[in-house]
């Protein structure tokens, strides 16, 4: 089976509200459905998006359809936050500290690698054998990459994520 870790296309940025509610800009839907049309994704696949308006629009240029949210799959939860300055440093501590709350408000990182990686693990579990394609995010695939591949958050594959860009990691076994 193949995991198909898709992060969601470019939001409107809008600094009044949290990056959680950000949409998809339309001027830049194009790039979305040019990563739709070069899919390395089977047809067959099973899909899943996170609860985030950005991804979920992402998943329906993907998938030509709606797509199952999963609540678990959400960003981390970063709560009152809209605009960040220097938004890469903050990261980076936040990997560097990972059960530290870097800034009020901000789920400690080792809480989104459990909940995005026990939410994988569960769908996984319920289509053996199956390709699954997730639309989310950044931060919580370069966790959940790190996971699965037994290694360290790789934070310079995370700065160079494009919007949309597309992780792709196959799993031999059920477990991990």
């Amino acid at each position: 089976m193949v995991l198909y870790l898709i992060r969601h296309g470019r939001p409107i940025i809008d600094p009044a509200v949290p990056a959680s509610t950000w949409v998809l800009d339309p001027e830049y839907e194009h790039q979305v459905t040019d990563l739709a049309a070069r899919a390395p994704w089977p047809d067959d696949a099973v899909w899943f998006t996170s609860p985030e308006p950005k991804a979920a629009r992402t998943a329906l240029l993907l998938a030509g359809r709606e797509v199952p949210v999963v609540e678990d799959l959400q960003e981390q939860l970063r709560i009152g936050t809209g605009w960040v300055p220097d938004f890469a440093a903050v990261v980076r501590e936040a990997f560097a500290t990972p059960s530290s709350e870097v800034r009020p408000g901000w789920e400690p990182i080792s809480h989104t690698r459990s909940r995005v990686v026990d939410a994988v693990r569960q769908i996984v579990a319920e289509h053996p054998g199956r390709d699954v394609v997730l639309v989310g995010h950044g931060t919580a695939w370069t966790l959940l990459a790190a996971e699965l591949t037994a290694t360290e958050p790789d934070l310079e594959r995370w700065r160079n994520l494009a919007m949309p860009d597309v992780i792709t990691i196959e799993k031999t076994t059920g477990g991990g």
